[in-house]
């Protein structure tokens, strides 16, 4: 997205609307998405301080790390990013989005955010009580008779 206009002019601003195109999430590995991202945003220039914020949301096929059941679900994020045409120390530099050549990728911003924000652990549901240790049964469903205790002889 060309942002020129955007970083050399104050109160201007654009709004985004973008969903990332299938064949591009196919590239983020290790996750399984089951509907289109959807980008909704905007960029504006606030007295010299170019601001991006962006609404990101998605689904994904997820497999539950405690009774490893396979579920859909949805996650939805809001981010705010300062841009910059440069920085002058490297040690910042993931503070801000630079705008090389006055332009920036708003696909890959989201992307990168929304990785960052996703939980280590993916469960069907916060309650979950997983599988039994000793009969692998599903103690959402049922509980078992064999008490989960695993003995060591």
């Amino acid at each position: 997205m060309k942002i020129k206009h955007i970083l050399n002019i104050e109160r201007s601003s654009e709004k985004i609307v973008l969903t990332i195109p299938e064949e591009r999430l196919e590239q983020v590995k290790g996750y399984q998405f089951s509907s289109p991202v959807q980008i909704n945003g905007e960029i504006h220039n606030h007295a010299g301080a170019v601001v991006l914020t962006l609404h990101i949301e998605f689904s994904l096929l997820v497999t539950c790390d405690r009774c490893l059941k396979e579920t859909e679900q949805a996650f939805s994020y809001d981010k705010e990013h300062m841009v910059v045409r440069s920085v002058n120390d490297e040690n910042n530099e993931e503070d801000y989005v630079i705008a090389e050549a006055e332009s920036i990728d708003i696909a890959e911003i989201a992307l990168a955010d929304l990785l960052l924000e996703l939980p280590s652990k993916m469960l069907c549901k916060e309650d979950c009580k997983g599988l039994c240790p000793v009969c692998g049964c599903d103690r959402n469903l049922t509980e078992c008779n064999c008490g989960g205790r695993i003995e060591f002889t």
